[in-house]
């Protein structure tokens, strides 16, 4: 069978009964429908009249009034049902990734074709149909690109299922989940052409902006959220009660929330937490009670105000985009599609390839989320790092390295790019050899004369001194590693290393994790005109 017989098999198997407004609806009983918009500002209950030209028309106190279907989804027995489609990409999964994303994604991937997207919603509040047209929208059809969004758990079962042509997952795969889809034909489905990391996402803890709580230890976080601490007083705010706003248990979000807060011993929500259906949602509560806390994606904030986290070793964690591409903010997520090996087509892999693009990188930032992009960041004397490396209270020897790094460090900017190892080891992973790809682009445009310094560092597990020297074979595997993938790339380019062990610690060594991001090799820039 083609790959084209293999793609219509999928289609007309990815019905997954879902709507399309492109389609007639099925005849409906008047009566009482509500019409909800996701971020909470439109919510209106009326008798449902028609649904005409993508929009629904309701009948209000105030007349017949007409909304446009990509804007709402219809609750109620007497909302319209809708035929099937069948579409040349169905795309199932979150709802972070097909809400929050995929839309900008797929009107990129159609100007970057010279085409347009139009994308209509299916009515149901869960998906949308893309129909790409040649031609700025003159031409002819492309592809009908149909996303489901609901959740990282229905991407893998649609994936085994052969429903979906491309998986959105806030998660990575986990192992039952591969085997399942490896004894099913599906492939290896951790193999980088078929694990893609589209994004990250940070999570972030907001309260309401006229809240004067800023900061808070990941301490007081935990007591809040397991109903220990109840009033603002108690971490420095008003003396006023505690407004705790979280997700459903079904919630990749709160999942993400709650095994990061707590760990393996989750507590069950207090009685009184109020339940948000989604990031916008939660936003939307936060913003309208000066007293409650909750916790969204990074592109879904809506004007709430961000909290820092200090962690167990007094290190501040500030939810912005820099600490998360070098992973260390603790709240975070990456974003990744999947794809099955054996039903894979052209226009499948060919969408996969621009969503893993530079011109992509703006439309997925335009979207509110964090690219996989080099980001470049000063590392000032009154920063907390260098706040670190003046400490008086450390050894002799210790203090000597430390005051070392601090006079190079002064000298350069770091680059988002982090590479990252396994206790003990120095070879590079996936994500490095990805990271490498993305180096290399990024340095190719720097001008003659820059000079980049791979600075290692690892967990303070073992003796002071062979930690040291670990460090600085690391920075050596890196630069070795990048001057191979690059080749004569980079030839206007300078690059040294260095090494500094167990100093400056970007996490707290206490745990697997932490010591996880403390072993890395870090990229320093110094470009020639200062």
């Amino acid at each position: 069978m083609s790959s084209s017989d293999v793609s219509r098999k999928l289609s007309l198997k990815s019905a997954l009964a879902l709507s399309c407004a492109m389609l007639l609806p099925t005849a409906s009983l008047a009566g009482e429908v509500t019409l909800r918009s996701a971020d909470g500002t439109v919510n209106i209950v009326g008798e449902f009249v028609d649904f005409d030209d993508n929009s629904y028309v309701v009948k209000t106190a105030l007349g017949d009034l007409r909304v446009s279907a990509s804007r709402v989804s219809c609750i109620g027995e007497s909302c319209p049902t809708f035929g099937t489609v069948e579409a040349d990409v169905t795309i199932v999964g979150s709802d972070t990734i097909g809400v929050g994303v995929m839309p900008l994604l797929l009107s990129g991937y159609a100007a970057s074709k010279g085409a347009q997207a139009t994308i209509t919603s299916t009515g149901d509040g869960n998906g949308a149909v893309a129909e790409i047209v040649g031609d700025q929208g003159f031409g002819d059809v492309l592809g009908e690109y149909l996303v489901s969004s609901t959740s990282s758990n229905d991407a893998f079962e649609a994936l085994l299922e052969q429903t979906a042509s491309v998986g959105m997952a806030t998660r990575r795969i986990l192992p039952q989940e591969a085997r399942a889809l490896r004894s099913d034909g599906a492939g290896n489905m951790i193999d980088p052409s078929q694990e893609h990391i589209l994004a990250l996402d940070t999570l972030v803890v907001i309260v309401n902006p006229n809240n004067s709580v800023s900061e808070l230890t990941m301490d007081q976080l935990r007591d809040i959220y397991s109903g220990r601490i109840t009033n603002w007083s108690e971490v420095g705010g008003a003396n006023a009660p505690i407004t705790l706003v979280s997700r459903a248990e079904d919630s990749d979000t709160r999942d993400v929330f709650k095994n990061v807060v707590f760990g393996d011993d989750v507590p069950r929500d207090p009685g009184s937490v109020v339940i948000a259906r989604d990031s916008n949602e939660m936003a939307l509560v936060v913003n309208s009670d000066v007293n409650a806390i909750g916790y969204s994606g990074f592109a879904f904030q809506r004007g709430a105000q961000p909290v820092t986290l200090i962690n167990e070793c007094g290190l501040s964690m500030t939810p912005d985009s820099f600490s998360a591409r070098t992973e260390e903010y603790a709240l975070q997520r990456f974003l990744y599609l999947y794809n099955r090996s054996d039903t894979s087509d052209e226009a499948v892999t060919d969408f996969i390839e621009y969503a893993l693009s530079e011109p992509a990188e703006e439309v997925v930032s335009k979207a509110g989320f964090i690219s996989l992009g080099v980001d470049r960041r000063a590392q000032p004397l009154d920063g907390d790092r260098a706040r670190q490396l003046l400490d008086p209270n450390v050894d002799p020897f210790e203090g000597l390295l430390m005051r070392e790094m601090l006079s190079q460090m002064v000298d350069y900017d770091r680059l988002s790019t982090t590479f990252r190892f396994q206790t003990g080891s120095q070879n590079l992973g996936q994500r490095g050899m990805l990271n490498l790809a993305r180096l290399a682009d990024y340095l190719e445009k720097q001008p003659a004369g820059t000079n980049v310094l791979f600075v290692g560092f690892t967990d303070d597990v073992g003796a002071f001194e062979n930690n040291q020297q670990l460090s600085v074979s690391r920075a050596e595997r890196v630069r070795a590693n990048l001057e191979e993938f690059a080749g004569n790339r980079l030839s206007n380019i300078t690059m040294g290393v260095a090494g500094f062990g167990e100093v400056a610690p970007a996490a707290c060594n206490v745990s697997d994790s932490g010591r996880q991001i403390n072993r890395r090799v870090e990229v320093w820039i110094q470009t020639a005109n200062g």
